[in-house]
């Protein structure tokens, strides 16, 4: 999948790795099977300017990922944040915050709080809009357990307990704080908007607004069927919406939703609920209109190259998360957040340097891709400057 120009090593859109030519034709005989017209397929180049709004705990380290992985492999420019690994989040988004040596770009990905005006002027003009949501109650329980470290108002919680905060949250819920956004409606505050309004009509105006913007909202819960609407959207091959999971918290980090919190948790996330909700239903009509059963067969097929490639990179189909302490892969050790267990993977190590290049680019964790990307454009810029 990955590969650089010194190498003609390909991913064909089974996940086997071949010959460029030999990846080619396979790759013609499987679009056939799959739910693109050919002659308007052929017609239109990838799409390669993207905007991605990365809300947090919505599958969107995945997405980043392969976003990274795409401009690689097409020597396309990601904006990078001057410090850190986000955009001056929470402030919203200012074109300033943009690394020097990532301009002009052809992606954004990285976290930040919508700005529409600024990001018009740092991104081409054809940009397609993408971001991604969650079912709000699964979205919220992410959030409580893994920005604890990150927010106040989690923090004052006794034992951390989710059903301790939602009996009275504004014993704990400081709404000025500059943290807060993580205890409530947090994808509405990515998105730009108010976290604090209970408003059912502010609640249509701002999806409304996001209808406007974005070209897609997938939706993390149908991440694979959010893929193939994405592949259509952007005329992708399969080659670029094949991922391993990123970001995951051990199964031992998650707490236990109930019918009862889960309506609790709706109910003090109502914003963030009614665009999920919204969102969700927009998705399965954009899903309906292609045909489900064309959906499923291209599905298959993206399943097929991922359980491919995990044999290759892991040894086996499903590969067997490590927590951070067994990886000795340093570049593949996910970020912990305080002593929430964050997993990750392990490589096999027989592996031919191309293959282990791809493995390790498809494994890689956020923190560490943003700065290899960084750094490697700042080389090429710094060598045009020369």
């Amino acid at each position: 999948m990955y590969s650089e120009k010194r190498t003609e090593l390909r991913m064909d859109p089974c996940g086997t790795l071949k010959d460029s030519g030999e990846a080619e034709r396979t790759k013609d005989l499987i679009e056939d099977q799959t739910c693109f017209l050919k002659p308007n397929r052929d017609l239109r180049p990838k799409h390669t300017n993207v905007v991605f709004l990365k809300t947090h705990k919505t599958a969107s380290s995945t997405m980043q990922n392969m976003l990274f992985r795409f401009a690689e492999r097409h020597n396309l420019t990601v904006a990078i944040p001057k410090a850190d690994f986000q955009f001056s989040y929470p402030n919203r988004f200012q074109a300033s915050s943009v690394h020097p040596y990532t301009l002009p770009p052809n992606i954004i990905t990285n976290h930040m709080r919508f700005n529409k005006k600024e990001l018009k002027k740092l991104m081409p003009p054809d940009s397609v809009y993408i971001t991604t949501m969650r079912e709000t109650s699964a979205m919220f329980e992410s959030l409580f357990v893994y920005c604890y470290v990150s927010s106040q108002s989690i923090r004052r919680v006794p034992n951390r307990s989710l059903e301790v905060f939602l009996e009275n949250p504004f014993k704990y819920y400081h709404p000025t704080e500059n943290d807060s956004m993580y205890a409530r409606n947090c994808l509405t505050f990515d998105l730009g908007g108010d976290k604090d309004s209970t408003d059912i009509d502010y609640a249509r105006e701002l999806a409304a607004e996001v209808e406007k913007t974005f070209s897609l909202v997938m939706i993390s819960d149908y991440f694979d069927e959010s893929l193939i609407l994405l592949r259509h959207l952007l005329n992708w091959d399969f080659e670029d919406i094949v991922y391993f999971k990123a970001n995951m918290r051990s199964e031992k980090a998650k707490k236990r939703i109930t019918p009862e919190l889960s309506a609790k948790i709706r109910a003090w996330n109502s914003i963030d609920a009614y665009l999920f909700d919204h969102f969700n239903a927009s998705l399965w009509r954009k899903l309906n209109a292609i045909g489900l059963k064309c959906v499923a067969r291209e599905i298959q097929l993206l399943q097929q190259a991922q359980q491919n490639l995990a044999k290759i990179c892991f040894g086996e189909e499903a590969p067997r998360l490590k927590s951070a302490s067994k990886i000795k892969n340093t570049n593949l050790k996910p970020w912990q957040p305080g002593d929430v267990e964050v997993v990750g993977y392990e490589l096999v190590s027989n592996l031919t340097l191309d293959t282990r290049r791809l493995c390790t680019k498809l494994t890689m964790p956020e923190l560490q891709y943003t700065s290899a990307i960084q750094e490697a454009q700042s080389k090429r810029y710094l060598r045009k400057q020369s």
